[in-house]
């Protein structure tokens, strides 16, 4: 009798937890997101992989899960810090920043949206969990990489609220990295300025320079689409910081494709490749290759309070995207923008040369990822720290390390202990939910019916 109980319990559980799981993901992904069937299969091939996978892809689900539970050390509600909404260990990378140097930074802005920066925070930990189960470190292990990104992460806001170090110019480098943040930044130091031109373009029979559809995962435009990209590019290029501005000829369109194979949460979105003059200087090898991407409504939005400050201020989605990424750097790619088409939100940044990802086999020692999650906590600090030119250009009105630092105070061990606790918690209904997600795609979802 016990047994028939015990297991009527069990089944009853993960019953209202897969309902839970069918709701969102009918809501956000067929709903919301409006994916076809197609797309949602593209999308859940890859959330089936493994658990970080999925997590990668359902940050809909942590969102309803993490703002119904109350923390310690959340800042005020009307003290909100400029979050990047989708905190994780594979959304940092190696590029060429604005002045020319090769840095180390977070690299992904579409979910950015105003809140308690411990979000962002709570869901890097979790990353950092299933990142180094994968990687086959144990528990205390993984307490300890926890610890570490979360120490770092804390010391580094006392720097910037003590005016020991400004988040303006704060970079990570060559020069003050290690380990497998080093060995990315050198490879990248060995790029051609040419590299992504070489890689995504090739020079036709006419000697023009257009996109390579043959060997790359580039698709060819419809005509409508070539001629709405042209109708509307003049709205991107009014767009353009005034202190970035070319002459118009550097911005004329010589080709455009289309980009498949996003990322996981970026399934079903637009992407373009646009191929634009440059500055005529060397035949051809100053072209830029230029990203439109679709934005929509951040994933956040739909569970914080809402703000109509907020929404007053950022009616179009590709402009809050690029207004969190010169939050976060502090200063802009000379080419981001936005534009409209077909009543959907773009935003347009620089398809650099100089981007590159760590690779795993570079983080299977213990030390190696331990060096790793400092950095990537002094970057989650300076992302998440205001400057005095933000508060010139009225992006908040007032510093957030200051809040953030206030909401911690001195209990450093409880901050990081509540850290550990929520990540062992919620990785562990990770891996449960991704085993769940297997049996409702057998049950729900009919992927011999996606087209």
């Amino acid at each position: 009798m016990v047994e028939n109980a015990v297991t009527r319990i069990k089944d009853t559980k993960r019953y209202l937890r897969k309902q839970t799981l069918h709701t969102i993901l009918e809501q956000f992904d067929a709903e919301i997101m409006n994916l076809s069937n197609a797309d949602r299969k593209a999308k859940y091939d890859k959330m089936k992989e493994d658990p970080f996978s999925f997590f990668r892809g359902s940050a809909y689900l942590f969102y309803y899960d993490v703002t119904n539970i109350p923390f310690f050390y959340h800042t005020p509600e009307d003290k909100p810090t400029w979050i990047m909404g989708d905190l994780h260990f594979d959304n940092f990378s190696a590029f060429q920043n604005e002045e020319g140097d090769i840095v180390f930074d977070v690299d992904d802005f579409d979910e950015g949206y105003l809140g308690s920066y411990l979000y962002d925070v709570l869901r890097m930990v979790v990353s950092i969990r299933l990142f180094a189960a994968q990687q086959g470190f144990n528990e205390k292990e993984r307490d300890a990489l926890v610890e570490r990104f979360a120490k770092s992460y804390y010391k580094q806001i006392k720097k910037f609220t003590k005016d020991k170090e400004d988040p303006v110019t704060t970079r990570f480098t060559v020069d003050n990295t290690k380990s497998a943040i080093k060995k990315a930044l050198k490879k990248l130091e060995e790029r051609k300025a040419t590299h992504e031109l070489d890689k995504q373009t090739t020079v036709d029979e006419n000697g023009n320079r257009v996109f390579d559809r043959e060997h790359t995962k580039l698709d060819p435009v419809s005509d409508n689409e070539w001629k709405e990209i042209n109708e509307v590019w003049e709205q991107y290029i009014q767009s353009v910081a005034e202190e970035s501005l070319q002459h118009e000829d550097h911005y004329e369109i010589k080709d455009i494709v289309k980009k498949s194979g996003a990322g996981i949460g970026s399934t079903g979105l637009k992407r373009f490749y646009i191929l634009i003059e440059g500055t005529h200087d060397k035949e051809h090898e100053d072209d830029v290759i230029l990203e439109a991407k679709e934005a929509r409504t951040p994933v956040p939005a739909y569970f914080f309070p809402y703000d109509e400050q907020f929404w007053t201020a950022h009616k179009h989605q590709g402009e809050r995207v690029i207004v969190t990424q010169q939050a976060m750097h502090h200063m802009a790619d000379p080419y981001l923008g936005y534009f409209t088409m077909q009543n959907r939100d773009f935003y347009v940044r620089e398809r650099s040369p100089y981007e590159k990802d760590l690779k795993e086999k570079h983080l299977q020692e213990y030390d190696d990822v331990d060096k790793t999650l400092k950095t990537m906590g002094e970057i989650a600090a300076k992302i998440h720290s205001r400057a005095d030119g933000d508060i010139e250009n009225h992006i908040l009105d007032y510093h957030s390390e200051n809040e953030i630092l206030k909401a911690i105070g001195d209990d450093k061990e409880g901050f990081i202990k509540e850290l550990q606790l929520w990540s062992k918690f919620y990785k562990e209904r990770v891996e449960q939910d991704h085993e769940l997600f297997n049996e409702w795609l057998d049950e729900y979802f009919d992927f011999e019916t996606a087209e």
